[in-house]
């Protein structure tokens, strides 16, 4: 028996690891329980990281073949899949060492293995080598992230059939990569195999893109996708899938019935979302309840019914984003150390980190009218914004939307360049109830590209000045 700890982690994904450390700040003797060598969860090791590295080296190829040219620049890029690949690891190694210097910074004690709760205050800890180990808490935190969802009778194999895992580890560029769900994950690993040479071609069931985004966002960024060399196939589904040598042949169908095609595909990416990790914890034996999700049930201080067991993160319900769990952990462990923790789930930005970006806070005009709320809305396009002008970066719009009665922003939603660090602006005005009026009154840097966030906020009032 290890211990006794204050607090036992199960999963050190963004949620977990922050945690542990909060915790660790506050006084607790915490312990986490990884089942994997190496820190960091899906986000670190195989989805957030190393994706944003194969973004950024893909829109540099992509942009040295393309753009460079007008700008005066004469290069001919030679793409070196092996390295590329060499770099993103290089960028996993460096996130996945950090955390594990803070772990070993923070007093946190590190067991890797499987974790099961055998019951209320106890956690056994299966290395793949070595003795099962028992350890002795006071409170227990399931953070163990979330696993891809699997289509019915298609078998992943990460190597023609793909999951984002597979995905970020192609030996070779696809002449044709078919994806099946047109979401931010299909979506920003089809940016980076078009940008290398893959013809892509998404089928979605739904009859629009990014499922949740505002609708009108949507829609530019599809247009634009399509300009790059996107095909979409929407308001479908894909039925049956055949491998061959060469590639596979999968049979789509319209979503609601009808006659069926066959489309050839080098590499088939099933991205049609994530489902929360809850198998072998021993949950239902411990008498957790779990939802009709797969989620771990929890109340508003993330305990679930069983006194002392706790879960954050992709595991109960809300959006399966990494800064959530974190989020989440930080206030958990605040709450466990008697402090007020909490968390503002109307202000939590969502990114899709293609070229351009598209960023998300708040509530969209569908959701507000779905309501009954009364919202005026102000738009601005980065066409007419200086700084993205002379970048000919000038894709996409900013729309702030605000009360009609009492002008405190509601959503504020973006297509455009670098919205992904742009929507935090937005996210800090809202955390603190300002209006369109305060926005548009603060001082911008020129030229800058939030000067299109201000642009927007006024034009709620319709006094935007450079449109």
């Amino acid at each position: 028996m290890a211990g006794p700890y204050d607090l036992v982690v199960i999963g050190t994904g963004p949620g977990g690891y922050v945690c542990a450390i909060r915790a660790s700040q506050l006084g607790q003797k915490v312990a986490v329980v990884e089942k994997r060598s190496s820190h960091g969860g899906t986000c670190l090791n195989v989805g957030c990281i190393p994706s944003k590295a194969l973004l950024h080296a893909s829109e540099l190829f992509d942009e040295a073949g393309h753009g460079f040219a007008g700008m005066g620049i004469g290069v001919t890029p030679k793409l070196d899949l092996e390295k590329m690949m060499a770099f993103k690891a290089d960028g996993v190694k460096g996130n996945v060492d950090g955390i594990a210097f803070l772990m070993k910074k923070n007093r946190i004690d590190t067991y890797h293995g499987v974790g099961r709760i055998t019951a209320p205050g106890k956690v056994e800890v299966t290395p793949e080598d070595g003795d099962t180990a028992v350890l002795e808490t006071g409170a227990i935190v399931i953070a163990t992230g979330s696993d891809v969802a699997r289509l019915p009778g298609i078998e992943i194999d990460e190597q023609q059939v793909v999951s984002s895992t597979g995905a970020l580890e192609l030996k070779q560029v696809p002449n044709k990569l078919l994806i099946v769900g047109a979401g931010v994950i299909g979506l920003e690993l089809g940016s980076v195999w078009r940008r290398l040479g893959a013809e892509v071609h998404v089928v979605e069931y739904l009859d629009r893109i990014i499922p949740g985004m505002d609708l009108e966002v949507a829609k530019q960024f599809q247009k634009i996708l399509t300009k790059q060399g996107f095909t979409f196939q929407l308001g479908s589904k894909v039925t049956g899938l055949k491998r061959n040598g060469s590639g596979c042949t999968v049979t789509v169908e319209p979503a609601t019935g009808g006659d069926t095609q066959e489309i050839a595909a080098d590499v088939v990416l099933v991205a049609i979302g994530r489902v929360p990790y809850t198998e072998g914890l021993g949950l239902e034996d411990v008498g957790v309840a779990i939802d009709n999700r797969r989620r771990v049930v929890v109340d508003e201080h993330f305990q679930t019914n069983v006194p002392g067991i706790y879960a954050i993160g992709d595991v109960i319900a809300g959006p399966m984003l990494a800064h959530k769990a974190e989020d989440e952990g930080v206030a958990l462990a605040e709450i466990l150390t008697g402090q007020a923790g909490h968390i503002n789930y109307g202000v939590i930005p969502s990114v899709v980190y293609t070229a351009p970006e598209v960023a998300s806070v708040g509530s969209t005009e569908e959701e507000l009218k779905e309501a009954g709320i009364e919202y005026k809305a102000g738009k601005f396009p980065f066409m007419a914004n200086g700084r993205a002008k002379v970048n000919r970066t000038t894709d996409g719009f900013v729309k702030v939307l605000a009360d009609a009665q009492t002008d405190r922003i509601l959503g504020v939603h973006m297509v455009g360049p670098h919205v992904g660090e742009l929507i935090a602006e937005a996210a800090v005005i809202m955390e603190f109830g300002g209006s369109a009026e305060d926005l548009a009154r603060t001082c911008h840097a020129h030229p800058t590209l939030t000067e299109a966030v201000k642009e927007a906020a006024l034009a709620v009032d319709k006094r935007a000045i450079h449109m």
